[in-house]
């Protein structure tokens, strides 16, 4: 009787162990895919936070360049060193806009090595100047139409209304158009972010 048993029950557990390992072997690549995706997308938002910090670079570029330039040469376009004296409405810079032509960024000279605001090895920094205007021309015309910073921001320290004063007397603002410096910076993995900054 015991025998017909034992006969009767011979390959069962090979067949139940077989299909536990074939379970676990499964839950191990499982897991393993997923540790594995985890590792890429944040090694991808790693160098995605680096770009956005290279960007600076592009925004200190441009910056330096429009304080290096004679007022009067601003009131025209200068391409060579990515500068347009007008704000071009029709131009999409991020490529988002349907409606608008896409800015061609590689007519955008790229940051060179070896200059002050190089950036780091792997990425490449590019930046586009506009002058927030509708025409070129003298920003204190009335044909330009700039969108400017003008007036004053108090009289006297007495003044609360947002006036920054020293000692007893406001700091004055001057009078002058805006700029928007477009930034694009694209590194490893492909990795690409903008940055747009307005100063005056």
């Amino acid at each position: 009787m015991r025998r017909a048993l034992r006969r009767a029950q011979q390959g069962v557990v090979l067949f139940i162990a077989l299909i536990v390992l074939v379970a676990m072997s499964l839950a191990g690549v499982a897991l393993l895919r997923g540790v594995d995706t985890g590792t890429i997308i944040a090694g991808n938002l790693a160098f995605r936070q680096t770009s956005m910090h290279v960007a600076d670079l592009g925004v200190e570029a441009g910056r330096a360049w429009l304080m290096g330039q004679p007022t009067a040469d601003l009131y025209i376009d200068k391409t060579a060193n990515n500068y347009y004296a007008t704000w071009q409405a029709t131009l999409d810079l991020l490529g988002n806009d349907p409606s608008k032509t896409d800015y061609d960024w590689t007519t955008s000279v790229p940051i060179p090595s070896g200059s002050t605001y190089e950036p780091p090895t792997g990425y490449t920094v590019r930046y586009v100047i506009h002058r927030l205007c509708e025409n070129s021309g003298d920003p204190t015309g009335s044909s330009a139409n700039c969108v400017k910073v003008g007036g004053a921001a108090g009289t006297a320290a007495s003044g609360t209304k947002g006036a920054a004063a020293y000692g007893t007397y406001a700091i004055s603002v001057p009078t002058s158009a805006m700029y928007r410096i477009t930034v694009r910076v694209t590194g490893p993995r492909n990795a690409q972010s903008y940055v747009q900054a307005t100063l005056y």
